[in-house]
C-alpha cells in the first residue's frame, strides 16, 4: 500500500533524510512519490539525482501529499502548520510530527479538526531499515493506521503507543541509539588499550553488540537470563562486570535516561 502513497518530508534533517534513505530500499517504491524539502537544498542533491523531487517549497509538496511527515525542529512545527493549512484536506492528507515535545493537541490548535493527526518517533537506524518507530494518534481510523505503520515498518519495526509515552519512547528509541552508541565506544577503547587496533576493535564490538540484540529479539530473553550463561565462577566475565558496577555503570545509564526525560517532559 505505502508503495503508492505520496509522501511529503517536509524540513528534511538527519532523521528526514535517514526515512527517506529507508523507504528508497524498497524495491516496490517510486522515487517519484516522494518529496523532500529544505531552505537549502543542496544537501538533498543525491536524492533529486535518484528521483526524488527536491525543493524548498513546503506548501506545494503539501498540497499533492498523501502522507506529510513533518521534520523540523519542534518550534517550528506550528509555524509550518500554519504556512501550510491553507493548501491541506482533512479527507486527503495525514499529517505524521516527528518533532520532540510538540502535542497533538498543540497541533490541533492550528489544523482543522477533522485532520487526521500522528505523532512518531523513529530513530536514525531508520537509514538501513532498522529503526524503532513509537507513533500515536488520536481520531485515526483502522485503514489510516495501518497505512502510517506500513510507512515505519518499511524503515523498521513500529508500535503504536499512548501519547502521554511518547516523550518516553524518545528517550529510550530516538536518543537510546547514542546512548548505545557511546557505550559502543568505550568498549572499542578498551579493546584497543588491551591490545586491539581500531579498526578490528570495531569489527568485534560492532558484531557483539549486534550479536546481543539479536539474541534478546529472537530468543525472547531477559538480558540477565543470557549474561547468566557468561559469567562462570571466579571468571573474567563477572570481575569485568562487577567492577562496571562497582564505577556506577547501570546507575549512569538510568540516570542519564531520566536526565533526558526530565529534559523534554518539562
Amino acid at each position: 500500500m505505502i508503495s503508492k502513497v505520496k509522501i511529503a518530508i517536509i524540513g528534511c534533517g538527519n532523521l528526514g533524510t535517514s526515512i527517506a534513505n529507508g523507504l528508497l530500499m524498497r524495491a516496490d517504491f517510486d522515487p517519484q512519490n516522494l518529496t523532500l524539502t529544505k531552505r537549502n537544498t543542496s544537501s538533498l542533491a543525491e536524492f533529486e539525482a535518484k528521483g526524488v523531487r527536491v525543493h524548498s517549497d513546503n506548501t506545494s509538496a503539501a498540497k499533492y501529499a498523501d502522507l506529510i511527515l513533518l521534520g523540523v525542529k519542534p518550534y517550528n512545527v506550528v509555524n509550518i502548520l500554519k504556512e501550510i493549512q491553507p493548501v491541506l484536506d482533512p479527507n486527503k492528507q495525514t499529517i505524521i510530527s516527528l518533532a520532540t515535545g510538540v502535542t497533538l493537541k498543540e497541533m490541533y490548535e492550528v489544523l482543522d479538526p477533522k485532520t487526521v493527526a500522528f505523532r512518531a518517533m523513529p530513530n536514525i537506524a531508520a537509514d538501513i531499515q532498522e529503526s524503532i518507530t513509537c507513533i500515536c494518534h488520536e481520531q485515526a481510523d483502522p485503514m489510516q493506521v495501518e497505512v502510517v505503520k506500513e510507512l515505519f515498518d518499511s524503515i523498521g519495526f513500529t508500535i503504536s503507543i499512548d501519547e502521554s509515552l511518547m516523550e518516553a519512547a524518545t528517550v529510550l528509541g530516538a536518543c537510546g541509539i547514542a546512548y548505545v552508541l557511546r557505550f559502543m565506544r568505550a568498549m572499542i577503547q578498551g579493546g584497543i588499550q588491551i591490545g586491539f587496533d581500531s579498526v578490528t576493535a570495531s569489527k568485534i564490538v560492532n558484531q557483539t553488540v549486534k550479536g546481543a540484540a539479536e539474541l534478546m529479539i529472537q530468543k525472547n530473553i531477559h538480558p540477565e537470563a543470557a549474561i547468566d550463561k557468561v559469567t562462570t565462577p571466579k571468571g573474567c566475565t563477572i570481575v569485568g562486570l562487577n567492577e562496571m558496577e562497582h564505577q556506577g555503570f547501570s546507575s549512569a545509564m538510568v540516570k542519564g535516561v531520566i536526565a533526558s526525560y526530565d529534559k523534554i517532559a518539562k
